[in-house]
């Protein structure tokens, strides 16, 4: 795969169907060792249906799809926190196409596209057993804390909070 066959896209409310297709392609595979089939399909209805989606839109996070040779290969998700801390709430690259340098791509156009805003500090949520710790530390992300998240259900997210900073 070729990094000029890379582009990336803003995403709207036109593409939550998109999403929501490359998201039931990627969790399963990513998440099957990690978590249970039951946790796996409760987040998946709280995070991305239709209706979450658009809410996550119309509260100001940016979805942004990644495409190689016109075909849609990923996705992520960012929102200003404060006018110096940015958050990184998805990131996914299908599983055919992980270790390319797409999630690369995506992370380094968020980055541009937040320095010039004054974002100091980029953070991120990753479950602690997800193989993308070492992925993000590859980055220059550095974990910044252990964190465990009731999401309701009985379930849980067990997470390290994890940081690149700008400056």
């Amino acid at each position: 795969m070729n990094r000029n066959n890379y582009s990336i896209r803003a995403a709207s409310t036109d593409d939550i169907e998109l999403i929501r297709s490359l998201c039931f392609e990627v969790w399963p595979q990513t998440y099957a060792s990690i978590i249970s089939k039951e946790q796996i399909e409760y987040m998946l209805a709280r995070m991305y249906s239709p209706l979450s989606l658009q809410q996550q839109m119309d509260e100001g996070t940016h979805f942004i799809l990644l495409y190689n040779d016109n075909l849609p290969i990923g996705f992520a998700s960012f929102q200003v926190i404060t006018p110096t801390h940015c958050k990184l709430h998805k990131l996914y690259v299908l599983p055919s196409q992980q270790g390319k340098g797409g999630g690369r791509i995506m992370i380094q156009h968020i980055l541009d596209k937040i320095k010039v805003i004054g974002i100091q500090h980029l953070e991120l949520q990753v479950n602690r057993n997800n193989n993308a710790v070492t992925f993000y530390e590859k980055l220059g992300f550095y974990k910044r804390e252990i964190a465990d998240f009731d999401i309701g259900n009985g379930f849980f997210m067990n997470d390290y909070i994890m940081q690149i900073d700008l400056t």
